[in-house]
């Protein structure tokens, strides 16, 4: 397993769409243990395979405190969505930098698991909420695309400038 190198907004390369992986293989298996490996050397919940710019439909959640219940989607996509609940979100494309986002309360959503089996299955509260974030970035959508003009603007100078000072310091 190897860790990879997570993209920071304002990036580009995090508003590309993934491509959905045609054949679960050894190839997305170890993707997914590598994503895995980031995720929580990151201190991460969730990561989408775009973030560490790789254009495939792939994401790694592990919601548990022991960090030991991996869930791993290929090709997500929420089939159905109710309600509305506010919850605040960060993001390891987003470091250090929190907010309250509205989603959908509960989902119904389909993947396939590293077998290639394909899985239906419903949930609310955090699961959904991360569900949700990831399936967002595969589509080249970041959190920080639900608030204000000026909040995201904000959010982007403070990453600029500790992009600056990280560079200076290397």
């Amino acid at each position: 397993m190897a860790k990879l190198k997570v993209l920071h907004y304002p990036d580009p390369n995090l508003r590309k769409k993934a491509e959905p992986v045609a054949q679960v293989d050894d190839s997305i298996r170890r993707l997914a243990a590598d994503m895995l490996e980031t995720m929580y050397a990151e201190n991460g919940i969730g990561l989408a395979a775009t973030q560490v710019d790789v254009q495939h439909r792939v994401v790694v959640i592990d919601l548990s405190a022991e960090r030991n219940s991996p869930f791993y989607l290929v090709n997500p996509e929420v089939l159905e969505s109710r309600g509305s609940k506010e919850m605040e979100e960060g993001c390891l494309s987003v470091p250090d930098y929190f907010d309250v986002v509205e989603r959908a309360e509960w989902i119904r959503f389909r993947y396939q698991d590293l077998d290639g089996e394909t899985h239906e299955q419903e949930t609310d509260g955090l699961l959904a909420v991360c569900v949700q974030h990831e399936i967002d970035h595969l589509n080249g959508r970041l959190f920080v695309d639900y608030l204000s003009g000026l909040k995201r603007k904000r959010v982007q100078k403070k990453l600029e400038k500790r992009q600056k000072l990280e560079r200076q310091t290397l």
